[in-house]
């Protein structure tokens, strides 16, 4: 054969993107059935994921190298099960984030949006998204995002604005859509409404401000009232009590004087006050409060906002009009000090909401908005789940879900942007109508007068985005895509926006579809430090994906990333964990390079029917099992849970325990080492298959030099089905019933293990020098038979003296001057000259007496209770099983005792 010898490192540097590029060439991310190629089969199942788009102009964090991870990782399972997948990418326009990088590039040009017009200014985002929007994209490539390129959306391309257009026509035409003044939060940095999404609270110091609210004609009776924002007084239009707080019964349908303004409101009583918070009377200022906006609207108040777009006060502050609104606070209640209207000052933590994007306080305003009546979809995207037609995972989730769509308000879709979807609405000058148009239309369809203006507001983000699963396969058209693969399979997101978007992902999918958009949600948790700290600059520890696998690949980011998840549950990461990660793809690259290396010494074919060792038998049936339970794991969604049973049984059973008997089988020559590398190629071949999906790098390019070397060396190496063009394509491995010697096999192995490990403990425990062979005896009943066929594997493992080793059916007491170790059915007697204290090993054995007797008399209370009538009959005997065992054990221990003596 030709001599194929594998590097002696693997250089992730050099071979990612030439796998990559490799794989994209071939054309393995597109799908293996597509509507647009001959011999399609509208039958042929799918599976079919959109990939949360980022923002366009954004790059790399640990959430994308999360969420795309896990995306890929259920892609390439399925791939390889044989299903049609479609992994579609795009990008998200990202109306505010986008629109301040620009409007920053423009500010340090000494210039501003307003001063270069709306015209130029689009022309200059679209710029700066064609300079910079691909960065993300080739971002995620590195990731090794099997995504099918081809059909990459932008939610501001063509397409998807039609389908934009579409949506908010036909919820107009439904009557879903209208136009209104409502509280909505108003950032004044960014001169736009924002979603809840967009604002974040944080705990920031403050002060609770106590004053008199005097009544009208009272002689000098006031009722004490405390706020935390003393600007918002201004607009004041009730002061609101409880109905059974009896301090302020006899004030309820009088009239009090709002500080300064002097303008008479009504005190009300309501049951929402508290009447243990603050004075247990609430001032209400329905237009910059959400609360007091409730009220205001059970009670008929007047709203009135005193707060312009920059947040400065308007002509409803009276003597205060044209201050920022901290400054207002400020004078006012300076004033109101001098007037004897103030009570006191308190600290009080508050709970401060600010923008995301911008960081300046957000402030509750009424605003003439753009909203969608959401009730009736709300109540469709309830019923849903409720019928199962949508899993959510975890569970727990689907309570929280039914939580907020149960108490939803409308959403407010209109953003005062220009970078966006404009909002498809024009209004006549002449006859002050609205013009509701899928086209942009040459006049008024009311009037047909041709002055007409379009509403300069866009749509939010998110109403785009909830689109995004049927509008990426070409929607509202019936396309071949849209036809064969909606709904799509699987949602994969952060439980962080499970509201601001799958929620409304599945509200659209019905109400434009007629059906869900997908069957399952997958909720990831939020990366946190190896503390469990949230990553922020402030703490001085994000970690940049970036460098990380620049430093240590990408497989071993994403297996980190992979088997440290668990569904809805936050993760702690830390660069440790990422190197132990690297060290197990080392680890996996020198067991395929031992493989390989076997190859030039084996005979082309073998002379015989093989006669499988134990060892053969025992790692085949541990692969059987590992197989069996990835399988169950990955159909529940514990795909981390999946990734370290891989990894255990790679690290421990094939590397550490396989590979070294198949060194000695491998010296006997012959039939015996043809059959042991072909059980090395089998078990390395099906353990790259299951690892593809978490480290799909190192995997394809070991098992292409795994299989090129195979293939060298004798087409009997070769799988049943024949080596697949490429690991990326090949079949995942199947599980298959259980056979019934596999059980029997394990058990055996299982006792050989644990007596190597019990003489390699006793070794280290007493420093026996590493190297050092010593004598030993070792007997069982029912092993000897077993321990002999592995008597050079057991003597190797244990370094033990195989001259003076002996594997005995039974012996007549204890040899003199021996210590013994009892492991289940055999008893291993090791020589105490040079290697023990005898008085120790009489403690050790009575310590070990007491714990094995302590065992027994648990399970005895155990099996006599009630236990053994109420357990399924398989736990009952599993129990009676584990205290014969003990039993057994506590008469062997007993007996070395009794040779002390």
């Amino acid at each position: 054969m030709t001599d194929y010898t594998l590097p002696k490192t693997y250089d992730f540097k050099v071979t990612e993107q030439r796998i990559y590029e490799w794989w994209q060439r071939m054309g393995y991310f597109a799908p293996t059935n597509d509507p647009h190629q001959s011999g399609f089969d509208p039958y042929a199942k799918t599976y079919v994921i959109s990939i949360p788009p980022p923002n366009v102009t954004g790059e790399l964090h640990l959430g994308h190298a999360m969420f795309v991870s896990m995306e890929d990782l259920m892609i390439r399972y399925h791939r390889m099960k044989g299903y049609s997948t479609l992994w579609v990418p795009g990008t998200d326009h990202a109306g505010i984030a986008t629109q301040l990088q620009v409007e920053k590039s423009l500010l340090r040009e000494g210039t501003s949006r307003e001063q270069i017009g709306r015209e130029a200014f689009l022309e200059r985002t679209w710029a700066w998204k064609e300079r910079f929007g691909g960065i993300i994209t080739q971002q995620i490539r590195r990731l090794g995002a099997s995504c099918d390129w081809d059909r990459e959306r932008f939610t501001l391309d063509e397409g998807l604005s039609h389908a934009v257009r579409e949506a908010f026509v036909r919820l107009y035409e439904k009557g879903l859509v209208y136009r209104g003044p409502r509280l909505i939060n108003w950032s004044p940095g960014l001169k736009t409404a924002v979603s809840d999404l967009e604002v974040e609270y944080s705990e920031e110091p403050g002060f609770l401000y106590y004053f008199k609210y005097m009544l009208v004609d009272h002689n000098g009776e006031y009722i004490p009232v405390a706020t935390t924002r003393p600007e918002t007084i201004l607009g004041d239009t009730a002061v609101a009590v409880h109905p059974e707080d009896d301090r302020y019964k006899k004030f309820v349908g009088k009239k009090v004087l709002v500080p300064i303004l002097g303008r008479e409101i009504p005190v009300l009583a309501d049951e929402y006050v508290d009447r243990e918070f603050g004075t247990g009377a609430l001032k209400i200022t329905p237009g910059h409060d959400p609360n007091d906006y409730e009220i205001g609207t059970r009670h008929g108040l007047e709203i009135i906002s005193i707060l312009d777009q920059s947040a400065h006060i308007n002509e409803h502050g009276g003597p205060y009009a044209g201050q920022d609104r901290f400054v207002a606070r400020k004078n006012l209640w300076e004033d109101m000090r001098k007037a004897g209207l103030t009570l006191k000052e308190e600290p009080y933590t508050l709970s401060i909401p600010r923008s995301q994007r911008g960081g300046e306080i957000v402030e509750p305003m009424i605003s003439t908005q753009w909203f969608i009546a959401i009730q009736p979809l709300a109540e469709a995207a309830l019923t849903a789940v409720q019928q199962g037609k949508i899993k959510i995972v975890p569970e727990r989730f689907t309570k929280v879900y039914y939580n907020w769509l149960e108490n939803i308000q409308d959403w407010c879709i209109s953003r005062q942007l220009w970078w966006g979807h404009r909002i498809p609405v024009w209004y006549c000058d002449e006859c002050h109508e609205m013009t509701v148009s899928r086209e942009d239309p040459s006049a008024c369809s009311q009037c047909g007068s041709h002055t007409i203006t379009q509403d300069p507001d866009v749509l939010d983000t998110w109403f785009s985005s909830g689109l995004w699963p049927f509008s990426t396969l070409g929607w509202p058209e019936e396309t071949p895509d849209f036809k064969y693969f909606y709904p799509t399979s699987m949602m994969e997101t952060g439980y962080d926006i499970l509201f601001f978007w799958v929620a409304r992902m599945i509200m659209f999918g019905i109400e434009f579809t007629g059906t869900v958009p997908f069957e399952t949600v997958y909720l990831h948790g939020l990366i946190r430090d190896e503390q469990g700290r949230k990553m922020s600059k402030t703490y001085g520890n994000v970690i940049d994906p970036l460098v990380v696998m620049d430093e240590l690949g990408t497989d071993a980011l994403r297996f980190t990333l992979l088997v440290g998840s668990t569904p809805g549950n936050d993760m702690n990461l830390s660069v440790k964990k990422v190197e132990a990660n690297r060290n197990f793809a080392n680890k996996i690259w020198n067991a395929g390079r031992f493989v390989i290396n076997t190859y030039p010494n084996l005979p082309g074919e073998p002379s015989n029917e093989p006669e499988w060792t134990l060892a053969d038998s025992w790692i085949w049936a541990r692969l059987q099992t590992i197989i069996r339970d990835v399988e169950r794991l990955f159909q529940n969604y514990q795909y981390g849970e999946a990734g370290r049973h891989i990894y255990d049984f790679f690290w421990s059973d094939f590397a550490d325990w396989y590979i070294e008997i198949a060194k000695l089988q491998l010296a006997e020559g012959g039939d015996r080492a043809f059959y042991t590398a072909y059980t090395l190629t089998r078990v390395i071949d099906f353990s790259l298959r299951l690892l593809h999906p978490f480290i799909p790098f190192i995997t394809e390019e070991l098992w292409r030099h795994l299989k090129n070397a195979a293939q060298s060396c004798s087409k009997h190496l070769a799988p049943g089905e024949g080596w697949p063009e490429a690991l990326i394509v090949a079949r995942w491995p199947e599980p298959r019933q259980e056979e019934g010697w596999e059980a029997e096999k394990i058990a055996d192995f299982t006792i050989i293990q644990e007596v190597v490990r019990a003489i390699r403990n006793l070794r280290s425990e007493k420093n026996v020098v590493p190297g050092r062979q010593i004598p030993a005896l070792l007997v069982s009943q029912s092993h000897a038979t077993v321990m002999k066929e592995l008597f050079a594997p057991i003597t190797s493992l244990a370094q033990l003296d195989s001259s003076s080793t002996e594997i005995l059916n039974s012996v007549d007491g204890k040899p003199e001057g021996h210590i013994a170790l009892i492991v289940g059915p055999v008893e291993i007697y090791l020589p105490l000259a040079g290697l023990v204290d005898t008085h120790e090993e009489r403690i050790r054995l009575e310590k070990e007496l007491a714990l094995t007797q302590s065992q027994v008399a648990r399970l005895q209370n155990l099996l006599s209770g009630p236990f053994s009538q109420k357990a399924p009959p398989e736990i009952v005997q599993k129990e009676r099983e584990k205290l014969a065992a003990f039993q057994e054990t506590a008469t062997k221990l007993q007996q070395q005792l009794n040779g002390f003596v």
